[in-house]
């Protein structure tokens, strides 16, 4: 997830309106409503092996963010990516979120299956990173496509290989985050490989299956390079048709303030927003290649 770390928007917790930034987003609706279940030890473990229950950080329903039309948003904890520009360092661990059944969530999904079939919205996974909740992920891909809503998932890709086909069968849209077309950078960036969110790319292009939109977040001097950005817009046209958009994220200092309460040290502090000359050039890239890009 931009999760993962960020993707340009900030999760809001606890209903706290977001204003600002790349992507603006409506008032959030945290946790709200989320019944927190408490279990023993030994049923917890239990329940999330068999995708019942899982760690949600917040959900939003929001319009043409995540995703085609209305959508409701949920974002999960917990991200074995340590991305410096990350806008939601509370989401990196799972112990953060509170404990949902799957059956809450999708009983809020049905609760907003008339807006989402109206706008053609559907459901997102965010997080965080989804995919370090796969059990729980596949539960309401499962429960979301029984109800005829449209799934997409917002990944790094990071963990694709626990993504198996079988839940790829369930999803209609990936939100692939490419943090860096260049592993050096990739691994400044994350603090982690680039390889696998490559090969999970390969992968969604070899079944042509689902749709893909690629999301790059654009930090001044940390992911911009001439060289770079045409490393991440090679790959990105060498997947082929599967690949519908591109959106290229400026990065802003809204979460700032976060690391600094959770005691993290933020890396980034001073560094500003792309200025339009940068962004016109960056996206100008990528249109090089064909690639429809906003």
């Amino acid at each position: 997830m931009v999760s993962n770390e960020t993707k340009g928007a900030q999760v809001v917790p606890l209903g706290q309106p977001v204003v600002g930034g790349s992507n603006e987003r409506p008032v959030g609706h945290g946790t709200a409503g989320l019944e927190d279940v408490e279990y023993d030890h030994g049923g917890r473990l239990a329940a999330v092996r068999a995708g019942e229950l899982g760690s949600v950080h917040s959900w939003e329903l929001v319009t043409a963010v995540d995703g085609p039309g209305t959508r409701l948003t949920v974002f999960l904890a917990g991200c074995l990516l340590r991305c410096l520009y990350c806008h939601n360092p509370d989401t990196l661990e799972i112990r953060r979120g509170k404990s949902v059944t799957s059956k809450e969530l999708l009983r809020r999904v049905k609760r907003y299956r008339g807006v989402m079939r109206a706008t053609g919205g559907g459901l997102t996974l965010s997080g965080g990173e989804p995919m370090v909740q796969p059990a729980y992920v596949r539960t309401l891909l499962r429960g979301a496509k029984a109800m005829g809503v449209h799934t997409a998932i917002d990944t790094s890709g990071f963990l694709g290989a626990s993504c198996t086909d079988e839940m790829l069968d369930d999803v209609d849209l990936v939100l692939l985050d490419v943090k860096s077309g260049l592993p050096e950078t990739y691994k400044r960036v994350t603090g982690q490989e680039l390889a696998p969110t490559l090969a999970f790319g390969r992968r969604l292009a070899a079944r042509g299956t689902e749709e893909v939109w690629v999301r790059f977040v654009l930090v001044p001097d940390l992911t911009d390079a001439v060289e770079n950005v045409e490393a991440v817009a090679q790959y990105v046209a060498s997947l082929g048709s599967v690949v519908t958009r591109v959106e290229v994220l400026p990065f802003h200092q809204m979460g700032r303030d976060k690391w600094a309460e959770l005691g993290m040290t933020y890396e980034l502090d001073g560094v500003r927003s792309p200025e339009p000359e940068l962004l016109d050039r960056v996206r100008g890239q990528f249109r090089a290649h064909g690639l429809t890009t906003y």
